[in-house]
């Protein structure tokens, strides 16, 4: 390629990114325009369904080379910026800087936006509730060790609402402080964490005690102020840390997944595209065939579950409560006469929230 022909490439280069500029300029006009008519009416600024419809779109009408997850990478960070325009959002999750919870809550809402770490999942519900955050992030389950119970329980306390849904991979790394020699007698890391990478700390590690800590973030604090403790945690703890890596990605699943939610006091609007999940909290009676009775109505509505879990009420022994996941929105027209079905026969029925389904 001629020098000539690369400054022509990249005049043209120019032009297309001082047309994405002033393009990004009319954006924000309207998106103003839109935050001040939000703020009229009470609003939320966040609208889970109507934002992935505008990445959803965008993505279908791309074709150039760049990679469709590139793409969505863009625009969210775009809807990300753009959202403050409308209010500056404060956003609480559970765990310290640099833990997956963070991460999860940067992603979803940005760097920019005002975050604040909580002690515990009970600690960001009561931040939103209160007020002091407009939205939460807490983990509901991982893809190789389960349900986080602490959650599921806060929504049997709580009148806040799953406003979206959001799937990460996580990988762990083996951290340690750097220039160390010393033989490690420890390694520290959240109970999770622990258990997602037990093979391979089995074997690398054969005979080290494994000490549970508060989050993935203590671990790599300790790590960092001990040469003999190494600290199972993540990519970011290690640049926060300052630490070194002495393995990566050692999940013993390599397609290890969590789920977190994002909580607030708003049900969210259906998607166009009917990419809806709606989450249940349903008691039942104390009779046999209870549970058969209750499946039996998503059955013959051709309603399909996502997930049941039970829990104990904590009010009475032996008493449970579901924790039920269908794909649909809850102004569905096709859900609307099931949840009625629902709430004539059972004691309770708590929709805990209606949100786009999380891409996969």
């Amino acid at each position: 390629m001629t020098p000539k022909t690369l400054a022509s490439l990249r005049r043209k280069v120019d032009q297309a990114d001082n047309k994405i500029l002033t393009a990004l300029m009319e954006r924000a006009a309207v998106v103003s325009d839109i935050g001040r008519l939000k703020n009229q009416r009470g609003d939320p600024v966040l609208v889970a369904g109507r934002e992935r419809d505008l990445v959803n779109r965008l993505l279908a009408l791309n074709t150039s080379p760049l990679p469709a997850e590139s793409v969505e990478d863009i625009f969210n960070t775009i809807i990300n910026h753009f959202r403050l325009l409308q209010k500056q959002i404060t956003v609480a999750y559970f765990g310290p800087e640099a833990s997956y919870t963070h991460q999860a809550a940067v992603k979803h809402f940005g760097k920019a936006c005002a975050l604040v770490g909580e002690k515990s999942i009970a600690d960001v519900f009561a931040t939103v509730d209160s007020g002091r955050a407009d939205y939460g992030v807490v983990p509901i389950e991982n893809s190789t060790e389960g349900v986080v119970n602490h959650t599921l329980d806060m929504f049997m306390e709580s009148d806040l609402r799953i406003c979206a849904e959001r799937q990460d991979f996580i990988s762990h790394c083996l951290l340690r402080a750097p220039g160390s020699s010393k033989k490690i007698t420890s390694v520290l890391s959240h109970p999770q964490a622990l258990a997602q990478c037990r093979q391979w700390l089995e074997s690398h590690m054969t005979g080290v005690p494994l000490i549970p800590t508060a989050s993935t973030s203590d671990a790599a604090a300790q790590a960092a102020l001990h040469d003999d403790v190494a600290a199972v945690a993540s990519p970011l703890a290690a640049s926060l840390y300052h630490l070194s890596t002495m393995a990566q990605a050692i999940q013993d699943i390599k397609e290890n997944r969590t789920r977190f939610l994002i909580v607030g006091k708003t049900l969210s609007a259906p998607s166009s595209k009917g990419q809806d999940k709606t989450s249940l909290l349903i008691s039942v009676q104390d009779r046999v065939g209870a549970l058969h009775d209750l499946l039996a109505v998503f059955k013959k509505a051709r309603v399909n579950l996502t997930k049941i879990e039970s829990r104990p009420t904590k009010q009475k022994a032996w008493q449970y409560v579901f924790f039920i996941d269908i794909l649909g929105h809850a102004q569905d027209p096709r859900l609307q006469p099931v949840l009625k079905k629902l709430a004539a026969s059972c004691p309770m029925v708590k929709i805990l929230g209606s949100y786009p389904k999380a891409d996969e």
